[in-house]
């Protein structure tokens, strides 16, 4: 239980085709460059009312080049209204390729990982399809995810951040498993069961998922550190689910929860294979939200001051999210 959190406190133009931001463009040599490109994936149950709001919205969303929705074999006509834009989608113009791949019901994480196995982008978001995460927030991950970061999770407790939906259980219940979370993984998150979550592709395998219901976003978290990726977290608003009723289960979901965190928080880190039980956590640099944030590397001094950081790390949360306009 040694993993070491180094954070120190440091006081666009439309695409014409798919693919083509001109704020995802990426070195590549000296003589080449190409586009970022990101995936967005929606596992669905039942939630046509919701994605008559929520897919308009992501066919239009100019960030993205892929749309993957997961469904666990709707009844009430969600497959037929993701069909119709998946078919709309083979026309040429600028909008998202649209992928709709259909698996038995076995819970959101089981969809949530076929959805992350089948995109094909450099970068993916994760959202509900409840309508209760907006497609507008998705500049301020993709942005922390363009400056280095591997895997940036949403909280709603960030400035600027909140929720319309939490129920005072789930409020009490999440802020208990986050402090408990934060203990045995020696981190700062301040909302655990939320599943707004970007990533880079290449942070997939590593975090070798296997969760089948609403644990997942845990075994998400909890996993990223022990595979020593850079993490951050930033503010997002949840409103309330648009239509229907949440196949959540406070307490059943959230002994899954608790029962996820503490049995891989004693299963070794991920990053080795050889690595006993109770091994030390590798040491995951961890950006917070916060006023003015910056990470400093595994081995730095916390009270260093911002001038002896890169300039790379002396972007604070609120400037890197709200930029549209790096490079890596």
């Amino acid at each position: 239980m040694s993993s070491s959190n180094h954070t120190a406190h440091a006081g666009g133009v439309p695409r014409t085709a798919a693919g083509a931001h001109s704020d995802n463009l990426v070195n590549l040599t000296d003589h080449g460059r190409r586009w970022r490109t990101v995936t967005a994936v929606v596992p669905t149950l039942n939630e046509r009312e919701n994605l008559e709001w929520l897919l308009p919205r992501l066919y239009a969303n100019e960030e993205l080049d892929e749309i993957v929705i997961v469904d666990g074999e709707s009844t009430d006509g969600t497959r037929e209204l993701a069909a119709a834009y998946a078919q709309d989608s083979l026309v040429p113009g600028p909008h998202p390729v649209v992928r709709v791949i259909s698996q038995p019901p076995r819970g959101k994480g089981a969809a949530m990982r076929e959805g992350l196995a089948a995109a094909t982008c450099d970068m993916i978001i994760m959202l509900d399809a409840d309508g209760s995460m907006d497609p507008e927030e998705f500049s301020a991950f993709l942005a922390l995810l363009r400056r280095g970061y591997q895997f940036v999770k949403g909280t709603r407790y960030g400035c600027g951040g909140g929720s319309d939906d939490l129920t005072g259980l789930r409020r009490h219940g999440n802020r208990a498993l986050t402090w408990l979370a934060n203990r045995l993984y020696r981190q700062n998150w301040t909302d655990l069961c939320y599943g707004y979550v970007a990533l880079h592709r290449d942070a997939v395998e590593p975090l070798r998922l296997r969760s089948t219901g609403f644990e997942i976003e845990t075994e998400m978290c909890v996993n990223a550190v022990r595979a020593g990726l850079r993490i951050a977290e930033i503010a997002s608003h949840e409103t309330e689910r648009r239509f229907g009723v949440s196949n959540l289960n406070t307490w059943r979901d959230g002994w899954r929860v608790l029962r996820t965190m503490v049995r891989l928080r004693f299963a070794g880190p991920l990053a080795s294979e050889d690595a006993g039980a109770g091994a030390p956590l590798p040491a995951a640099e961890h950006l917070c939200p916060g006023a003015l944030t910056a990470s400093v590397p595994a081995g730095a001094s916390s009270s260093a001051s911002v001038e002896d950081a890169p300039d790379r790390l002396r972007l604070s949360w609120r400037a890197a999210a709200l930029s549209r306009t790096g490079t890596e």
